[in-house]
Parts: C-alpha cells; sequence; structure tokens
C-alpha cells in the first residue's frame, strides 16, 4: 500500500481543520435576525480562497467566528487556520466579527494590523498599539498583487508606505503555495528568511503562510494605497 509523506500528512490536517463561522448578508450584525438575512452557522474546511469567493458573491457581508484566535506563534492549527480565514473575509470588505488572545506581547507588533480588527485582544492589557489596531484599519493597509512574472507588496502597517516587488521564481512559487498555508519545510530557507525579514509571513503550528491580501479590487485609487 502506498504511504504517504509526512509533509503531505501534515497539509491534509491543515486544510482539513475546520473553522465554525456565523454568515449574514449585511454589515451591521443586528441584521442576521430578520428573515432571509442569516446564512446560519456553518463549520468549513478546506482552501479559504475559493470558499471566501462564493461566500461573497453569495451575498455574504458579515461574518463571526465562533472561538477565540490566538495570534502568537505557539498558535494551534484551528487559530493559525482561522486567521488565514480572517485574511480572505478581509480582502473580499467581510466585516468579521471576532476575538483574538495574545500572551507574549506580539499583538502590540502590528503584524496582523491589516486584518479586519477583533472586538477584543484578551491578555493585550491596555496596550496603545493593539488599541490602535481599531482605530487605524482600513482596507489595503498590507495588499498584494500578481502581474505577470512578479508580485507588488504595498504595506502601511506601520505607517509609511513600504513598497516590495518579488520577482525570483522561487520566491513566487512559495507565495503562490503560502496563500492557503503550506508545511515549513516545503519552503527553502533563504525564500523564508527573505519573506520573514520583510514581516510578509508567518510561521504558525508547523506551517507558514503568507500575510498580505490579495487585491481583488481597489478600495481607493491605486497611489492611495
Amino acid at each position: 500500500m502506498p504511504q504517504s509523506s509526512p509533509e503531505r500528512t501534515d497539509l491534509a490536517g491543515w486544510t482539513g481543520c475546520g473553522v465554525e463561522i456565523e454568515l449574514s448578508r449585511d454589515y451591521e450584525p443586528g441584521a442576521a435576525r430578520i428573515p432571509g438575512m442569516s446564512f446560519g452557522v456553518r463549520r468549513i474546511t478546506g482552501g479559504w480562497g475559493p470558499q471566501v469567493a462564493d461566500l461573497y458573491r453569495a451575498g455574504v457581508r458579515h461574518a463571526r467566528l465562533a472561538d477565540p484566535v490566538d495570534l502568537c506563534p505557539d498558535a494551534d492549527v484551528a487559530a493559525a487556520r482561522a486567521l488565514v480565514l480572517v485574511r480572505e473575509l478581509t480582502a473580499h470588505a467581510i466585516a468579521v466579527d471576532w476575538v483574538a488572545r495574545c500572551h507574549d506581547g506580539c499583538a502590540g507588533g502590528a503584524l496582523f494590523n491589516h486584518l479586519y480588527p477583533p472586538d477584543r485582544v484578551d491578555g493585550a492589557g491596555d496596550d496603545a498599539a493593539v488599541r490602535g489596531w481599531r482605530e487605524s484599519f482600513f482596507l489595503g493597509k498590507c495588499v498584494f498583487r500578481r502581474g505577470p512574472g512578479f508580485a507588488e507588496v504595498r504595506d502601511r502597517r506601520l505607517g509609511s508606505l513600504e513598497m516590495f516587488t518579488i520577482d525570483e521564481p522561487r520566491h513566487l512559487a512559495a507565495v503562490e503555495r503560502m496563500t492557503e498555508g503550506v508545511p515549513t519545510g516545503q519552503v527553502p530557507a533563504t525564500v523564508r528568511r527573505d519573506l520573514t525579514d520583510a514581516r510578509l509571513i508567518v510561521e504558525q503550528a508547523g506551517h507558514l503562510w503568507w500575510l498580505p491580501t490579495r487585491a481583488y479590487r481597489w478600495p481607493f485609487p491605486a497611489l492611495g494605497i
């Protein structure tokens, strides 16, 4: 009988980890109580990109995550997968109600501040940087787009605009795979170092995933982002 490789097994465990989510047609959470506005509660698995695109086309504009989500590097698979899902929901301008947790101060580093802000961050205390997450959030804060043979990132998580153009074939291939998340060992060490230093990827639960949101459409004039 053929044996699955450990990395293939890890990836199956990653994509097979589900997230419970409540969906609605309106950005106002209370609108879900109006007949016909709620899509109900679902537990979803698999690739987030195609699923969130389908949800948006179906009319979903608000989502609520049932469980708190850990932000720290030692987060488990469920939390990491939930963060990737929040990234995709944010990219489609779907409002997200969720609660984050942090025990090591990483929430104040602005790594995730381009994601739709949580209702609160448990464990962060009265951290001004965490409060600023809600106050300074806007769509497209850290966004990327793909062109023929390159990817361009525009990042304002730290305030000023940082721009990155990625055109090395190994880096581009890794970015494509890390969009949904990939076992750490499948990404070359040099690529991993370059993208980590640029704050464009994060490692959680033995997997690397890509932080910037995809530019499905520009919410502002391009030069404004």
